[in-house]
């Protein structure tokens, strides 16, 4: 598996790369693909986060599970589609918020690229997943390469904002030192919290931060 990312990532997880469980998470989705399945997302796209915000650019982290598992919607960064799928629910509801928070109109073009090059890691837990099936590679070592993520921001970095959404996210805030970092928690976007995200005005507050830090605001429209 080529491993594709900016190179501050690769040095900062060099490491990772030689530890036995990620030689095994290779392993396994080699034997995927060897079987027949369909992994999401494709190869190239995997690291994408990491291609996009190098190490020296991270200024906020927003943390998801695991990547879309229908067809075609899965680009390597959390809560993000391609230009050519319709917004999913759980977008949806974070673009109805960054509106309420910021008295914007976004278009609803669901690709968050242009997040990610204003230094949003959109890190997904889990990097990979068998189409059809939700969370089925939420076992096979990605989220000890993550969390390795997580530890190295908040060892390395200083000020950076984690929006932590939702119980999954919010179990990984022991990870996080919060002396040295911003730490926002809410309900999940999804529409199966019952529009408790609503309202968090996490946009805001992040912004608000970021100044605070000495740093650009994120401009959150598309």
């Amino acid at each position: 598996m080529e491993v594709k990312m900016e190179e501050s990532w690769k040095e900062a997880l060099k490491d990772e790369f030689d530890k036995p469980y990620f030689a095994s998470l290779v392993k396994y989705l080699h034997e995927e693909k060897a079987a027949g399945k369909t992994i999401y997302p494709p190869g190239r796209q995997i690291f994408k986060a990491f291609e996009l915000t190098p190490v020296d650019k991270v200024k906020v982290v927003i943390l998801g599970q695991d990547p879309y598992h229908g067809a075609g919607q899965a680009m390597g960064l959390s809560f993000s589609v391609p230009d050519n799928m319709p917004a999913p629910p759980s977008l949806r509801n974070i673009f109805r918020e960054i509106e309420s928070d910021l008295g914007i109109r976004m278009s609803g073009r669901p690709n968050l690229e242009n997040w990610a090059r204003q230094g949003v890691l959109l890190l997904n837990a889990i990097l990979t997943v068998r189409a059809g099936e939700a969370a089925s590679h939420s076992r096979i070592g990605w989220t000890e390469f993550t969390d390795a993520v997580i530890r190295y921001i908040s060892d390395n970095l200083n000020g950076i904002v984690f929006l932590l959404w939702g119980n999954f996210a919010r179990s990984k805030k022991s990870l996080i030192d919060s002396s040295r970092h911003h730490v926002l928690e809410a309900a999940h976007p999804s529409p199966l919290a019952g529009g408790a995200f609503s309202g968090c005005r996490h946009f805001s507050k992040t912004n608000e931060i970021l100044v605070s830090e000495g740093l650009a605001p994120v401009d959150w429209q598309l």
